[in-house]
């Protein structure tokens, strides 16, 4: 900070004020004089400063309450409290309140100028450390996507390489590791960045739905088309097409996916004629589609046509260095939507996060930050207010449990906090509806 610093000064007595003042202009700093508290607050509703030199003892509003409602409108403000009332109490309670410093009155213009040295140079090293902050969360962030660790460099990386290219790119991982973040990524770095990018969840529309969004319909082609409509094909030419669990899609559509990949065209239903279309296919899956091809469930020449690029994203518990990053975006991010002002995370409840295994990955902890500041006021994220750690945690020596016990575990967590409202949970689990209501079935749960 250079030393025409923005300082405030906030004094009943209209003779200090006016002689403070004017020293400080002598000595180059920007000035302004107030004397009395509101107005004070009002300057810096409408002004930034970088200082305030604010009296302890005041008529009306005093210096404390001054203080508070400074940190609330302007935390990053710097106050040096001024007190002809000096006492051991009276400092004590500023600095609790969040005052810099305190100096006694008569003012000594040297200590005084001493102070304000210590003050700029403080900001001055706040300023630099959270320029370094963003330059380096930049440096770890790639179209919204978070990552530092290895991993993450790669697929940012392999992201970059294949984003202009017309490759068709299927992303594997397990649910809630960002597969859609990725692909709207390759997008938006592409040459096809001004197109529309259209996103389809296969899982979440049964056959007969599935084959009308994708390539359309005609009017009369079925019962109730009482008009022609587009297909997600059609909709997203000259952009990106993004089929999010493909291994779901029917054999009877993977048929028409293969041809539009072959002859860039298709018929909508109840049509004659075809429509060309130029789009970039990009496809994601939680599950083995090798596995899937093998047992017949999914077509070997559409899997070789889907994988000429694959994206494999990492689970959260392989990349654990990206949890202290991930944590902060989502507190900032969280912040701003629910108008608090949480600022760190307690240590025991980093520790705790960094032992989680993160069977939901991401997304799960998100909804972890998310509640975490919901329920509490902060600044501070506490360990007691992390939901998902009051599970029981593996004995020492016991063998881990299966990946479908956890699953069925975090599952069944979800949906008891959720009250059972499966929207909700699917949203927080990062899958459709469809998919979830599967899964219930598949592992038995019941609402107790």
């Amino acid at each position: 900070m250079k030393e025409n610093a923005r300082i405030l000064v906030v004094d009943d007595e209209p003779m200090v004020c006016i002689s403070l003042a004017n020293w400080l202009k002598e000595e180059n700093y920007f000035v302004k004089a107030v004397n009395d508290g509101p107005s004070a607050i009002e300057s810096l509703k409408q002004e930034a400063w970088d200082i305030v030199l604010l009296d302890y003892k005041m008529p009306g509003m005093d210096g404390i309450e001054v203080l508070r409602q400074i940190k609330e409108i302007a935390p990053g403000t710097l106050v040096l409290m001024m007190t002809a009332y000096a006492s051991v109490s009276n400092s004590v309670q500023a600095m609790k309140e969040g005052a810099y410093d305190y100096i006694i009155k008569p003012l000594d213009v040297e200590e005084l100028s001493m102070n304000l040295r210590k003050i700029i140079e403080r900001r001055q090293l706040i300023t630099e450390n959270l320029l370094l902050r963003k330059q380096l969360s930049e440096r770890h962030k790639y179209e919204n996507i978070i990552g530092k660790s290895p991993a993450m460099q790669k697929i940012f990386e392999l992201i970059r390489t294949v984003a202009d290219t017309s490759a068709t790119v299927l992303i594997t991982g397990e649910t809630g590791t960002g597969k859609e973040l990725v692909a709207r990524a390759i997008h938006a770095t592409s040459s096809r960045r001004y197109g529309p990018f259209i996103s389809v969840s296969c899982s979440a529309l049964p056959e007969t739905l599935l084959e009308s969004e994708l390539f359309g319909f005609e009017k009369g082609a079925f019962t109730g088309a009482d008009h022609s409509k587009k297909g997600r094909f059609e909709l997203a030419h000259g952009g990106t097409l993004f089929l999010d669990e493909i291994g779901d899609v029917s054999m009877k559509s993977q048929v028409k996916l293969l041809r539009v990949l072959q002859e860039r065209s298709f018929s909508r239903l109840g049509a004659t004629e075809s429509v060309d279309v130029d789009v970039r296919l990009i496809t994601a899956t939680n599950q083995d589609l090798i596995r899937l091809v093998d047992t017949s469930q999914f077509r070997s020449d559409l899997y070789y046509r889907l994988n000429v690029v694959n994206i494999n994203l990492p689970p959260l518990r392989e990349r654990k260095d990206d949890v202290p990053l991930l944590a902060e975006h989502f507190m900032e991010k969280y912040n701003l939507e629910f108008a608090k002002k949480f600022n760190r995370i307690e240590h025991k409840a980093m520790e705790l996060m960094l032992s989680y295994q993160w069977p939901g990955n991401v997304r799960e902890l998100e909804n972890v930050i998310e509640r975490a500041i919901v329920i509490d006021h902060g600044p501070e994220i506490m360990a007691r207010n992390l939901p998902f750690f009051e599970r029981a945690q593996p004995v020492p020596g016991e063998p881990p449990r299966a990946l479908e016990e956890v699953e069925k575990a975090h599952i069944g967590k979800m949906l008891e906090i959720h009250n059972w409202n499966v929207s909700k949970a699917a949203k927080v689990l990062d899958i459709d509806r469809t998919t979830l209501h599967k899964k219930i079935q598949k592992f038995g749960l019941a609402r107790t």
